[in-house]
């Protein structure tokens, strides 16, 4: 229904149209009544009563959904303030046992928990295959050198070998 509080109507009354929200409709007729039980029109006074007490009506059930609303949302308010309330004493009390992080909730990566494995380490990729480890890599043989051919001198002669 919207806020009705707010909302501009128009009410055809007995004079004409009325134009504005509930509470100025209300002291229109209202305005309407006492004019016409000044000039002696019972009628006419029964019937703008008739149309303010409509208006106030509305009014009425409009401002209690308002306050039900209100009093939700403080309600709300203080649920949240409450759980705030709880998270920081808990949060000193932890400070307070030396920072103890084991107590703090830790995020979900979607890991097994240590205590699921037996020794008690954390599972890697490596571990968790059920191929059997890799052979370590053979060293390789050195090569094998092969005998440079001496030097030829000019005269044929082969250099002399070094003493050692």
């Amino acid at each position: 229904m919207g806020n009705v509080v707010n909302r501009v109507f128009d009410s055809s009354g007995p004079e004409g149209k009325v134009r504005g929200t509930p509470q100025q409709i209300i002291d229109k007729y209202n305005q309407l009544a006492r004019d016409a039980q000044l000039s002696g029109d019972r009628v006419a006074l029964e019937n703008f009563q008739q149309h303010a007490e409509h208006y106030l009506r509305l009014l009425g059930v409009a401002q209690k959904e308002q306050e039900a609303r209100r009093e939700e949302q403080e309600r709300q308010n203080r649920e949240r303030q409450a759980e705030r309330d709880r998270e920081r004493v808990h949060r000193q009390e932890r400070e307070a046992n030396g920072g103890d992080l084991a107590d703090a909730p830790q995020p979900d990566f979607d890991q097994p928990d240590i205590s699921e494995t037996e020794s008690g380490l954390v599972e890697t990729p490596e571990s968790q295959s059920d191929a059997p480890p890799p052979k370590p890599k053979r060293q390789r043989k050195p090569k094998k050198q092969v005998e440079e051919a001496a030097p030829v001198l000019d005269g044929g002669e082969e250099p002399p070998e070094a003493a050692e």
